[in-house]
């Protein structure tokens, strides 16, 4: 029996100055799942984030979160957008931050209390770095700053989690901390979507994938849909091809 939906997307098309970067997009998005989203560079896996995200301008199609407009549902959808996408040189410390994912649950002028500062710090420490908790979220690693931004996520209490590239500039113990976790919320009745680009690690990290290419080349159950026939279909030109040891090898 599936889940229930948390995302319905149906034909769904976004340009951006006259390209079109995705093209009559349906998919349904069940609830208690880790997904992949897989393609190549400019296949808009970041569009389809920021299309269901209200973030952007579309050009058609329906998009329903949680069964409502997004707008509705909105404290209750975390986004962990790309590194580069980040004023580094904010003037904030990893607890300002990791605090911020409080806020939509605030009224104006509400103030920050214990139990926003408890379930920070419950987030901090579920990503190991709690001992960062007073420092500039610029002096930090690559890896570090990836997780401040998944603990304001943690933070949040979302139900549906977008991550954009999580795994760029981290070391392997933090990627597999970070999946571990990713599962957990899985578990718990969460929604998690990734947008991720290492192949040989898709079959192990994610319950389902969405394989894109400006448009849809396949989604559904991994191991069903994560093939070497769709995988071609995406990556066309980039081909990518599993080999018999279940590894990947580029062209």
């Amino acid at each position: 029996m599936d889940n229930p939906t948390a995302i319905s997307v149906k034909g769904l098309s976004v340009s951006y100055e006259r390209k079109r970067v995705l093209t009559n997009i349906h998919i349904e998005v069940e609830q208690g799942q880790v997904y992949g989203v897989i393609g190549p560079n400019g296949a808009g896996k970041s569009t389809l984030f920021k299309s269901i995200l209200g973030m952007i301008d579309t050009n058609t199609g329906y998009i329903e979160v949680l069964g409502g407009d997004i707008e509705e549902v909105r404290k209750k959808i975390a986004y962990v957008p790309q590194r580069d996408e980040v004023d580094w040189d904010f003037p904030a410390t990893v607890e300002d931050i990791v605090l911020m994912g409080r806020y939509p649950h605030k009224k104006i002028l509400q103030r920050i209390n214990k139990e926003d500062r408890k379930l920070a710090a419950e987030a901090l420490a579920d990503l190991g770095i709690e001992d960062l908790v007073n420092r500039q979220i610029g002096q930090l690693s690559g890896g570090q700053q990836q997780r401040v931004f998944i603990a304001r996520a943690l933070c949040q209490q979302a139900e549906i989690f977008f991550l954009d590239e999580p795994f760029v500039g981290v070391d392997m113990l933090t990627e597999e901390k970070i999946i571990t976790i990713l599962h957990k919320l899985a578990d718990e009745g969460k929604t998690l979507l990734v947008v991720h680009h290492d192949l040989s690690t898709v079959e192990d990290y994610f319950d389902k994938v969405i394989l894109l290419n400006q448009r849809l080349i396949a989604c559904g159950n991994t191991k069903e849909t994560f093939t070497q026939s769709n995988i071609s279909k995406a990556y066309g030109g980039q081909l990518t091809i599993l080999n018999q040891t279940g590894g990947f090898t580029g062209n």
